[in-house]
């Protein structure tokens, strides 16, 4: 390949006239038997608002997940959906040690009988699009990044969670080795995959040399968030996220320890919650979780939304765009992508307390517009995000139909198919 470009399957130039196989079977019909299948439900964050409005295109779907522990609100996107789990549910300390059986998740979701529905989607994060499947079965993923702790995010994960010395060092290396070589299986299951982000649809060519469709990730923009008014006064800054080691909200903590005359409100929890609350100074609230009204109040009231992680999209700051609020944010990753810097906030370029201080001093000098955060926010809407989903389904249905329809047939139709596939590179 000449270009980066050439890693994301949105446009452009149609290779070995697969467009014309496209074209030729478009009026097939998208199965109405469709499995989904979602590594873990414990609780509700952005991969999760992806799942729910995967479900919303196929709404007679089955879930297929490895354990689901949603409750009351959180699960009402579920409420017409039948959820199947896997014996992971029925562990000792699932529901809050999950993680812990991460060595055993590659078998149990190779456990899942998938064989009685042609198409299955995964929306994966971990060991999602590791489902087994048949040549009669089409297998998209929505890759929301490869196992990025067993990748190139390895040695900060260990380093975060202390794991990085000593034999507790050693046996997480060997598991993640393990994960590794368990994870190179999982793409030649898998028919196409779509990307989160430019950013993931790199990560995804480095370790797995498969192109991607990159398909952003869904942000409300319900009247909760977009049509509330904006106050007249905004005194405090605000993060959300789920309290663990890689969203660093330790540093954002440590910034404003060093800047008293201003208030921060943390939302959200985790592992690290009594860890971050041990060491909060008095300007420094933290909230635990809320529901989404209260999030959706604290965003709008807010001077700006503070984050520090490097992620693989980052659906919080596009959320608090959506209400109006400008961001502060670490500039690596998928931020890159949603905010613009200068005017609907201000990116950092390094994980540090003095950087997160030096951006929010910046970006008190900059007078924001919603109108402008609320237009960039509508770059990345569900309805999009809806159609976006059905077109890539339709066009790679109809793409498989046709290949399936050559094959039955053999002869000079198979050979065709065949040599325009090889054409493909191996690419799709």
């Amino acid at each position: 390949m000449g270009t980066m470009d050439g890693l994301f399957r949105n446009g452009g130039a149609d290779p070995g006239g697969e467009r014309d196989q496209v074209e030729a079977g478009r009026a097939a019909a998208i199965p109405t038997r469709v499995a989904v299948v979602h590594d873990w439900l414990p609780q509700v964050g952005g991969a999760e608002k992806v799942l729910a409005q995967i479900l919303r295109v196929f709404p007679s779907a089955d879930v297929f997940t490895l354990l689901d522990f949603l409750s009351g609100r959180d699960r009402e996107f579920l409420s017409r959906t039948r959820v199947k789990t896997s014996w992971v549910q029925n562990l000792p300390f699932a529901r809050t040690r999950y993680r812990l059986y991460l060595p055993l998740m590659p078998l149990a979701v190779e456990a899942f009988d998938l064989s009685s529905y042609p198409l299955v989607i995964s929306s994966s994060y971990a060991v999602a699009k590791g489902v087994i499947t048949g040549p009669n079965q089409l297998h998209l993923s929505y890759c929301h990044s490869p196992v990025r702790y067993a990748w190139d995010m390895q040695e900060q994960y260990l380093i975060q969670s202390r794991r990085h010395r000593g034999l507790s060092g050693l046996v997480a290396r060997l598991i993640l080795h393990y994960i590794r070589l368990w994870d190179m299986r999982t793409p030649n299951g898998v028919d196409s995959f779509a990307a989160n982000s430019r950013f993931v649809a790199r990560r995804i060519w480095k370790v797995y040399r498969r192109r991607s469709r990159v398909i952003y990730p869904p942000v409300p923009r319900g009247p909760s968030v977009s049509r509330m008014p904006v106050p007249p006064a905004r005194k405090f800054y605000v993060s959300v996220g789920r309290l663990v080691p890689y969203k660093r909200v330790d540093l954002i903590v440590e910034a404003f320890r060093r800047m008293p005359g201003r208030s921060l409100k943390i939302i959200g929890a985790g592992p690290q919650s009594d860890f971050l609350k041990q060491k909060c100074p008095p300007n420094v609230e933290f909230l635990g979780r809320q529901p989404q009204h209260v999030v959706d109040a604290c965003l709008c009231e807010a001077r700006a939304f503070v984050f520090a992680a490097e992620e693989d999209f980052g659906i919080a700051p596009v959320e608090a765009q959506a209400a109006g609020t400008p961001v502060i944010v670490y500039g690596k990753g998928g931020a890159q992508e949603s905010v613009i810097d200068g005017l609907t906030g201000v990116l950092f370029s390094s994980q540090t307390p003095e950087a997160i201080v030096d951006a929010v001093e910046r970006a008190e000098k900059i007078e924001f517009s919603p109108e402008a955060l609320r237009a960039n926010a509508d770059r990345f809407s569900e309805e999009r995000f809806r159609k976006e989903i059905q077109s890539w389904v339709g066009e790679e249905w109809a793409l498989f139909e046709a290949g399936s329809s050559a094959f039955e047939k053999g002869g000079a139709d198979a050979d065709l198919f065949e040599s325009e596939m090889a054409g493909v590179g191996g690419e799709r």
